[in-house]
């Protein structure tokens, strides 16, 4: 499998840490939306990554259908979502607002660095969702070193973490450790993960 798309992403970020903990081979080609544009359309004419491309050629291009597709090449007891309710409507659950904080940093910056002017209107709504869901988050968080669901490590503690880190790498300012001491902890403790510091790269701001 191939998979497109820098680490400093969330999305790519997520797929590449599941990648490596279900020990499936890939190649990753970090290629940017911007520098890259052309090569990523050539497999996604949407332009956007993550992309993951299969070993028969065919495209996943979104991030949680991949998570949904490599979950089904693994054996019931591996896979990082639960199959069984209550435990997998929670994942899901904590999971989507991962995304939902990694999607309205995202909205946040793009609005601040590509607008010569800025809608405060937006901007303001955006810091206040993504503030929102950290509260959320730090309401339910587990201890540092835990995990949301069980005893293992599983998507939804992937997709907090990797969007709380790049919220703090993009917006530094907007959630504080003073305000969210629980999720701070909770998401440093996964960075010190092996796999974390495998799957991971510095940001650096489209030019």
């Amino acid at each position: 499998m191939i998979l497109i798309g820098q680490y400093d992403s969330p999305y790519v970020r997520r797929v590449g840490i599941a990648l490596t903990l279900y020990r499936l081979p890939f190649e990753h080609r970090p290629w940017s939306v911007f520098s890259d544009a052309e090569q990523v359309r050539a497999f996604n004419p949407v332009m956007k990554v993550p992309v993951l491309v299969l070993e028969e050629g065919d495209v996943i291009v979104e991030s949680h259908m991949m998570l949904d597709y490599l979950d089904g090449l693994m054996p019931e007891a591996e896979r990082l979502f639960p199959l069984r309710e209550l435990e997998r409507h929670r994942a899901l659950k904590i999971a989507s607002l991962g995304m939902g904080l990694a999607d309205k940093s995202v909205n946040l910056f793009y609005e601040r660095r590509l607008h010569e002017t800025v809608s405060d209107m937006w901007a303001d709504r955006c810091e206040r969702q993504i503030r929102s869901v950290a509260a959320a988050l730090e309401k339910d968080c587990p201890e540092a070193g835990a995990h949301w669901l069980g005893p293992k490590l599983g998507h939804a503690d992937i997709a907090v973490g990797v969007a709380v880190r790049f919220s703090r790498d993009t917006l530094p300012g907007v959630l504080q450790a003073s305000e969210f001491p629980r999720l701070f902890a909770y998401a440093d403790a996964l960075e010190e993960l092996d796999v974390f510091r495998e799957i991971s790269q510095v940001f650096v701001a489209p030019a």
